[in-house]
């Protein structure tokens, strides 16, 4: 029996346990089947294997009957008020999972413009590169240096802070800007498809390092930036995701365009959608530039079950966030910074004004 995974849901406070999709096939994928025959487990986590998932679960109409899909919704408590679309236009899985919401209502960002926010509708765990440092994550999730691919980059954030945002099915799958400021790099590297899954986590050394992904460098320090120094984006695909359409639009989901080297984007703004299946956003810091919002820190060290402290031997508990809530602010400001959202508790609020 594998251990149960649980997580802190950042506005209430409380341990939930996570309804993992798939597990026990996931399990079998990335024990048994790597184990003893390689070769099928090479061909589960193709692209054409994740392309004929992907079929199956979000476009044929049998694959929509199947999921059961309101039953799936209701299960999982996602909230269709929150669509710009009227909801009986979704009659799909994948029109469900490429929906729509009106951020600008029910996702509200802090109003200091050098807070950086939470990229996805996710799952949150920071750490650091950096061995001397009370948040550092031996290398396991990711390699920083296969990560980025490119060597300017990877000297860039060496010794950095990382946060990585791991979204479930049922989540929103628009990405948004963490910062604002001036798109330096933007570049596709090609890998496999493997699962997000804790399991497929824990069993697969620096998975995130393995999947094919998009990186986007942003340079804050430019007029008007959030003044956090270079920050990496990276969308990593995973299994059932067909692919990352980049659609970054500057008012609401209006006038989408491709990030490119050279466009200015804006903070809590839509940048990119994940084609279906769960999938990964890893955000990286140069080091010392930043600092954790100080709930997520406390977190990631809660006395909770996840597999993820099983298989890195050390506590590491993910806080269920939303989209464009407060993640990080710069290292060392004097300034008192509250969340907009209203899930910070009172002890929270006290520890920034001290």
């Amino acid at each position: 029996m594998s251990p149960s995974h649980h997580y802190i849901d950042r506005d209430t406070g409380r341990v939930c346990a996570e309804r993992l999709f798939h597990d026990r096939l996931i399990r079998f994928v990335y024990s048994s089947l790597r184990e003893h025959v390689p070769s099928l487990y090479q061909a589960a986590t193709s692209r054409w294997t994740t392309w004929l998932l992907g079929l199956a679960n979000y476009d044929l109409a049998l694959g929509s009957l199947v999921s059961g899909n309101r039953r799936f919704l209701r299960e999982l408590n996602v909230d269709l008020s929150e669509c710009l679309d009227p909801p009986e236009s979704l009659c799909t899985a994948r029109q469900v999972f490429e929906r729509r919401i009106r951020f600008w209502d029910c996702r509200p960002m802090p109003h200091d413009p050098r807070i950086v926010v939470s990229p996805a509708d996710s799952r949150v765990v920071v750490g650091s590169l950096h061995d001397s440092s009370p948040l550092y994550v031996k290398g396991k999730f990711f390699s920083h240096a296969e990560l980025l691919g490119k060597l300017e980059w990877i000297d860039a954030f060496h010794d950095g802070d990382f946060a990585i945002f791991r979204l479930t099915p049922d989540k929103y799958h628009f990405n948004h800007l963490p910062v604002t400021g001036i798109v330096v790099d933007h570049f596709e590297i090609d890998g496999q498809h493997h699962a997000c899954n804790p399991t497929a986590v824990v069993e697969l050394l620096t998975p995130f390092s393995k999947n094919r992904r998009v990186v986007t460098v942003i340079d804050t320090d430019v007029p008007h930036g959030s003044g956090v120094g270079l920050v990496a984006m990276i969308e990593v695909v995973a299994m059932m995701i067909g692919g990352i359409v980049q659609c970054y639009s500057a008012e609401r989901y209006d006038a989408p365009r491709l990030i490119e080297p050279g466009v200015f984007v804006c903070r809590g703004q839509p940048k990119s959608l994940y084609r279906p299946g769960s999938s990964t956003d890893v955000l990286l810091f140069q080091s010392g530039r930043v600092e954790f919002a100080p709930d997520l820190v406390r977190n990631l060290f809660a006395p909770v079950a996840t597999r993820f402290s099983t298989g890195f031997g050390q506590p590491l508990v993910e806080t269920d966030v939303k989209v464009r809530s407060w993640l990080a602010h710069p290292r060392g400001s004097a300034t008192h910074f509250a969340r907009l959202d209203g899930g910070m508790t009172n002890d929270e609020i006290r520890m920034t004004k001290e």
